[in-house]
């Protein structure tokens, strides 16, 4: 098991993960699932690959001990902070520690980047995801931002809200 920097050659198996992590019937078999809320894909490999090849955005990739890539989060520098998003387990392995050593690897790449604070944006109505970040020192900064995606990255089926949450990583 280890936890490091995604590349190219990893975007199909990104792409598969996220989406089944997030959407679709696969999705269902994890707790983070959206597929209530949103249809649709959540990413695509085209935007992957935009991201990787962003100097100022990483995505780290969880590969268990077959090398198989089973978890990922995405992260990007915005000044001194680190947004932090597409959190992202295999449905199968989900609430076994792989989200939270992902979670704990992009707080390091904050302190290494000299980032004071990692937020993140969270749908309002996850109550259990908050609660999740919350455990783990994240707070609700009172900001909330409507939900507005492209039509390639699924379609809304009720308006939701997304809570911003930020954890102090400075020493």
């Amino acid at each position: 098991m280890a936890i490091s920097n995604a590349t190219l050659t990893d975007v199909p198996a990104l792409a598969a993960l996220v989406n089944s992590a997030y959407r679709g019937e696969n999705s269902r078999r994890g707790w983070t699932t959206e597929a209530n809320m949103i249809d649709g894909q959540r990413i695509d490999e085209a935007t992957l690959i935009d991201y990787l090849t962003d100097d100022h955005t990483y995505i780290l990739k969880y590969t268990d001990t077959d090398g198989y890539l089973t978890g990922c989060v995405y992260l990007q520098k915005q000044g001194d902070k680190l947004y932090l998003g597409m959190l992202s387990v295999s449905p199968l392995l989900q609430a076994k520690g792989i989200g939270r050593q992902l979670l704990q690897a992009g707080e390091q790449h904050a302190k290494k980047l000299n980032c004071t604070s990692v937020f993140m944006t969270v749908i309002d109505s996850r109550l259990e995801l908050i609660s999740w970040y919350e455990r783990r020192g994240y707070q609700k900064t009172g900001e909330i931002i409507p939900l507005i995606i492209p039509e390639k990255y699924g379609v809304l089926k009720q308006p939701l809200n997304m809570l911003v949450l930020q954890k102090n990583v400075a020493d």
